[in-house]
């Protein structure tokens, strides 16, 4: 299985994501309840008498934050007693605070399905099951809870926090106006219905309901770090970073923690401090954060700062989606010139990409990564290397070298693009495209795979890109992947015509390639499509997010810097930049090229 496979067109990720779960299973509150029920025991054996002493010395190793310890302890009691449903829930808080999320979750249902009625289990598994991405068992577990505890704020929240990430706005809403009619001093339920209006892109009246959420609770850092991912956006980055500063402090564990640290490094590199932010965004990789990627590589990880790799045999290893492989792999050249003549580069890329980054890079070795999710993290290993008999010296994971080789604006190259297209399959899409008949030939893309969650609020409907569609003497070229039928029928009936090429636009990425250099232009935001065109030094015009971080504090994208960017000035604003990519476009006709 690919990693395009677990998580098609990912661009760009891990995502900042706005929070709003509420509820933390080590509270003190939590923690007496449990010990609560050790206090009451019916002992009718010595075993069990044992085992009550393992659950007790882990309960207290959790009020001291020795989640390891706590861990420990109660699987000694569960080795005496395996049908313990508060040892399988104490195991389930210390691997939820440890960040093993997915040993969490099994934790958690093995004490649920002993202890069918414990409400408490049901909650703390809702959250952990929204937080891995399976809503459908969230939700219905903290129906469960409510069925029992109605009106309960943190479990209300959180049901609220299901039903936005379903996109279910609406319901959403509902559910938090109707607590709010009744708690309506609760920061929790204020910062969660502005989540709702975060994740649609309505950042202004976001950040009036984190506002009024730090109104009741000023040190609620929940509050502050969303704040930010609001400010941000809305052109105070500086406030975004005091904001972020703030709440770190008060994150609640380690996943929040290493979430505000994400948001901290994107937002020193959006401010141009490169140097800093490269370097903190080694956090992409903490363990705590469920999307983050484990690599499965037998060989010591390169320290740039305490190894020279001069003359070393060094892995690369792609990471995140596909677009950010064209984007951190423009540093590859520098490694290879790093190495020098008696060292070599190996460099595992999406297997989709192989033949490009070969052509690029002609003195590496390049192979496909793979990728297997296992307890809902995905490892990444690389077959190609581990056949090998000699392996590798070091290797590193491809964004890494951001922060060796790119610590300043000058020294990112001045070039149109680094991958290479293949010129026979270029040529060959060159002669299909002139049988279309005269006029600019425009590759379009509108869309992600991927639009869950906040990830919506960066894609348009097809209906507003009409103008662009409707460009006298352009002939549009459908590039966008994916089931896209609707659009194109919906086109079709309003007159308007847009070929689509014989080819799978997913997974035939050598042909996209060379379609893209073989247009007169390409368009669209910034999804995988845009990124590839870009990178193959096509001509290229990217519709950019207002919170943007490529940009590193310039007007240019200095990854790709003979690329043009429309940037919308806030997540609502299509209208405005699609007009002026129609008038961009009129112009390109009239010259008769986009370059």
């Amino acid at each position: 299985m690919s990693a395009a496979d677990l998580a098609p067109e990912l661009v760009h990720a891990p995502q900042v994501a706005a929070q709003g779960m509420a509820g933390d299973s080590a509270s003190p509150e939590a923690i007496r309840k449990l010990s609560h029920q050790l206090t009451n025991p019916k002992l009718k054996v010595k075993a069990q008498r044992k085992a009550l002493e393992k659950l007790k010395a882990a309960l207290i190793a959790i009020r001291g934050a020795n989640f390891i310890l706590g861990a420990k302890r109660a699987l000694e009691a569960l080795q005496i007693d395996e049908t313990s449903g508060l040892a399988w829930h104490v195991l389930a808080i210390c691997r939820e605070k440890s960040g093993d999320f997915g040993q969490a979750l099994m934790a958690y249902e093995a004490a649920l399905k002993l202890l069918p009625n414990e409400t408490d289990v049901a909650h703390d598994l809702g959250r952990m099951a929204q937080q891995m991405g399976y809503l459908d068992i969230s939700e219905k577990l903290l129906l469960k809870y409510l069925g029992a505890e109605p009106g309960h704020i943190e479990a209300t929240n959180n049901l609220a926090c299901v039903q936005r990430d379903q996109k279910r706005y609406g319901d959403a809403v509902e559910t938090l106006r109707a607590l709010l009619g009744v708690e309506p001093e609760s920061p929790v339920l204020w910062n969660t219905l502005g989540t709702v209006m975060s994740d649609q892109g309505d950042m202004a009246t976001a950040l009036t309901f984190f506002e009024e959420s730090l109104r009741h609770d000023p040190a609620f850092a929940k509050a502050r770090y969303n704040r930010a991912n609001a400010r941000q956006p809305l052109g105070d980055a500086l406030g975004a970073m005091e904001d972020l500063e703030a709440a770190l402090p008060g994150a609640e564990g380690p996943f929040e923690q290493a979430m505000m640290k994400m948001a901290r490094a994107l937002l020193l590199i959006t401010l141009g401090r490169i140097d800093e932010g490269f370097e903190a965004y080694e956090v992409r990789l903490d363990f705590h954060l469920p999307e983050a990627m484990r690599m499965a590589v037998k060989a010591p990880r390169w320290d740039p700062k305490a190894e020279d790799v001069r003359g070393k045999r060094l892995l690369i290893v792609g990471e995140q989606g596909i677009a950010d492989e064209m984007v951190f792999g423009s540093c590859v050249g520098d490694a290879i010139e790093a190495v020098g003549p008696d060292g070599k580069v190996f460099l595992a890329v999406e297997r989709r990409l192989v033949g490009m980054f070969q052509r690029a890079f002609p003195q590496a070795v390049v192979g496909a990564h793979r990728s297997v999710k296992l307890e809902g993290r995905i490892t990444r290993y690389v077959p190609f290397v581990e056949e090998m008999e000699e392996g590798v010296d070091l290797w590193i994971p491809m964004a890494s070298l951001l922060a060796v080789y790119r610590r300043s604006i000058d020294s990112f190259p001045d070039r149109g693009g680094y991958l290479k297209a293949d010129p026979d399959k270029v040529a060959y899409w060159k002669a299909e495209l002139e049988k279309l008949g005269p006029g600019l030939k425009v590759g379009l893309h509108w869309k992600s795979l991927v639009l869950a969650g906040l990830r919506a609020r960066y894609f348009s409907s097809f209906e507003r890109w009409r103008p662009v569609l409707e460009t006298p003497g352009a002939v549009m070229i459908n590039l966008q992947c994916g089931d896209v039928a609707e659009d194109l029928a919906a086109a079709e009936a309003a007159g308007i015509s847009i070929w689509t090429p014989p080819i799978n636009l997913k997974d035939d990425l050598e042909d996209v390639a060379a379609l893209s250099v073989a247009a007169d232009l390409v368009i669209g935001p910034g999804i995988a499509g845009t990124n590839l065109a870009a990178a193959m030094g096509a001509p290229t015009w990217m519709i950019t997010a207002p919170d943007d971080w490529h940009f590193l504090a310039t007007d240019r994208y200095p990854f790709y810097p003979r690329m043009r960017c429309f940037k919308r000035e806030g997540f609502d604003a299509w209208e405005g930049t699609i007009d002026r990519i129609r008038a961009a476009l009129d112009e390109a006709v009239m010259a008769g090229n986009a370059r």
